[in-house]
């Protein structure tokens, strides 16, 4: 009997920025394979809808207000999930901001400490509080949704493109230290998607077809296609997979990793 490497049956999932994009996607396809997915961002109501869809197409989930900048929102969501669940088993660091776009000199305070507040500090701590119940467990999955711009930076996206690098190693190192509990930590780094958050590259038309120039599959991806390599990375199938990371750009660092 063949056995499905995707299945995810009895497991808990938390996806972080899930009300829309790619963690939207990512949590309902998660939710398809049988997963109950914890949908969480800033904002309820988004979650909310999000929860409804996985309901009404058959699946498990709930909503969960969460802002990973804040501390205590951090502490106060996972003290819930080990009250009600006593057990997590897949972490998706999806959420992020990025609320300056412009020239590196021009960067102000405040937005560089915003980036660095959600980008590193947020996916770290979610990743401590998560990687304490998986150790409990002595099994479990963690995924970081970094970005090309951690290889390579973008133009106008300084800060964040240095935030994402620091996730790719931040990757590392979890990965690293945590294996001895079974727990593995990988990233994920789209190229160019169609989402809100990447807009501001979208209304641009001369940097979008630059960059599109650059991708030999000469497109953008949609949210599902990243989705999918999320699945990969916490299922069976990549149960030997650890500390990596997994650029789905549709060729772009094939082509010297140009980003305008």
């Amino acid at each position: 009997m063949a056995t499905n490497l995707f299945d995810l049956e009895g497991k808990i999932a938390l996806v972080t920025g899930a009300s829309r994009g790619i963690g939207e996607a990512t949590a309902k396809l998660l939710a398809e394979q049988g997963a109950y997915v914890l949908i969480s961002s800033r904002k309820l109501q988004g979650c909310e809808r999000v929860v409804d869809e996985i309901k009404a197409a058959g699946g498990k989930a709930e909503a969960l207000a969460c802002h990973i900048g804040n501390m205590e929102d951090i502490k106060s969501v996972f003290k819930r999930v080990h009250k009600q669940f006593k057990q997590l088993d897949i972490l998706i660091n999806n959420a992020a901001t990025n609320p300056y776009f412009g020239h590196i000199l021009d960067t102000d305070l405040a937005a560089f400490q915003k980036t660095l507040d959600v980008n590193i500090r947020g996916y770290f701590f979610m990743s401590v509080e998560a990687g304490k119940l998986m150790r409990q467990q002595r099994s479990g999955c963690i995924v970081n949704v970094a970005s090309i711009n951690a290889l390579q930076p973008g133009t106008g996206q300084g800060v964040y493109s240095l935030s994402k690098a620091a996730v790719v190693n931040m990757t590392k190192a979890f990965a690293k230290e945590c294996a001895q509990y079974n727990i593995r930590v990988n990233a994920l780094l789209p190229g160019l998607t169609e989402t809100k958050f990447a807009g501001a590259l979208f209304e641009h038309k001369e940097i979008y077809e630059r960059i599109i120039e650059h991708i030999p599959m000469q497109r953008h991806a949609q949210p599902q296609e990243m989705a999918n390599a999320v699945l990969y990375l916490v299922a069976d199938a990549s149960s030997y997979m650890t500390g990596e990371c997994l650029v789905i750009d549709g060729g772009w660092t094939a082509c010297g990793g140009i980003m305008e």
